[in-house]
């Protein structure tokens, strides 16, 4: 018959081996049934830290994060940087042909010059023609004609003024500059390109801090707020735990889903994390150094919740004081009952009885010998 536990029980009948009297004592040598415990069957209890919390997983973005557009049309006659390439803020990445918009400038600073001419002379005619309106020289007709002229020449001024601004920024955004120090991620369009006002062409990045667009199951909500840790670890980064605080939180559940999203801010100093890669992990609503074991070691079936632990070669059941639990790696943690170094059996291993020897292997990795003791009668 097939044994239902992974476990080798080698058995030797207790027998009489030796009856010799010495002294009125009898010598009686026994050899006792010994269970061989695989390692699959057993873990230890070790001490560490223990976070439970709603899991969460999503996508690292770029805290923040430029596109750069074409503002005005034309030929890109300069392009300064390379994506991979670091910027620093205000550096001139590209530039884009100025001619057309050039001349419209200077056409803008002479009507401008002209308009402020004009109503210099319009100042001047009105001011003449209330000295002789008051002096009755002239009729009141041509006074009001002075004042209107001088209206009007205002009102060019102020228009031509607002032309020379408006192809001033035309020209300046002939040239793209980087808002802020980071990488150039991105650069769709190459020298030469005949590029329209919308086209993109520049992405900026700042690695220094990036962001977790993630989701969290709706009925973990309440434990969430603003500065929560977050643990969570990427593809490619080594397995290493990342770090984080939550510093957004959506407040409108997905109807389909049924999550919430989150945003996590991540520092990222060193550079060693990339925008676009796949996160996952926990968000630590509670988090504690204790005694930890894997959840199928505990038994919960009685009243009270117990492990098998194995000491000084025999089974024993202890009654243990459960605290965290985290579903998620299936790790519970025990505050009482087991010390760190305890061995605790697992599996079918957990039926044995109270006072079972145990070894742990196999008869073959032990030389196949069935434990023995000796008593005197």
């Amino acid at each position: 018959m097939t044994p239902l536990l992974p476990l080798t029980l080698v058995t030797a009948a207790a027998a009489l081996s030796a009856a010799c009297a010495r002294g009125g004592d009898q010598v009686v040598t026994t050899t006792e049934s010994v269970m061989f415990v695989g390692l699959e069957n057993l873990t230890v209890a070790r001490q560490e830290t223990l976070q439970v919390g709603p899991a969460i997983s999503g996508t690292l973005e770029a805290e923040r994060k430029a596109a750069m557009r074409a503002e005005v049309g034309g030929a890109l006659i300069a392009v300064n940087a390379e994506p991979g390439q670091p910027v620093a803020r205000g550096a001139v990445l590209g530039r884009i042909d100025d001619a057309g918009v050039r001349d419209a400038a200077a056409s803008a600073q002479s009507a401008l010059s002209t308009a402020e001419m004009n109503l210099s002379l319009a100042q001047r005619n009105a001011e003449r023609a209330r000295a002789l309106a008051e002096a009755g020289a002239i009729a009141d007709r041509e006074r009001e004609q002075s004042e209107w002229n001088l209206s009007a020449a205002q009102t060019q001024l102020a228009d031509a003024r607002a032309q020379a601004v408006n192809t001033g920024k035309q020209l300046a955004r002939t040239v793209i500059q980087a808002p802020f120090g980071g990488i150039v991620s991105e650069r769709p369009v190459n020298l030469g390109d005949i590029v329209q006002v919308g086209t993109p062409l520049f992405t900026i990045v700042d690695p220094s801090s990036l962001k977790l667009e993630g989701s969290v199951a709706a009925e973990g909500l309440e434990q969430l707020g603003l500065g929560t840790p977050v643990t969570f670890s990427v593809s490619g980064g080594g397995g290493a735990p990342l770090h984080g605080r939550i510093s957004r939180i959506n407040p409108v559940v997905d109807p389909v889903t049924r999550q919430v999203r989150v945003t996590v801010a991540v520092p990222n100093a060193g550079g060693r994390l990339a925008a676009g890669s796949f996160a996952d992990g926990r968000v630590a609503t509670a988090e504690r150094v204790s005694v930890v074991v894997p959840s199928g070691a505990v038994d919960r079936a009685g009243i009270r919740p117990t492990v098998v632990r194995v000491h000084q070669g025999r089974v024993e059941r202890v009654e243990v004081e459960l605290g965290l639990i985290d579903g998620g790696r299936e790790r519970t943690e025990l505050r009482r009952g087991v010390a760190p170094g305890d061995t605790i059996l697992l599996g079918g291993a957990r039926g044995l009885p109270p006072g079972t020897a145990v070894r742990i292997g196999s008869p073959a990795e032990l030389g196949g010998r069935a434990g023995s003791t000796t008593r005197k009668e």
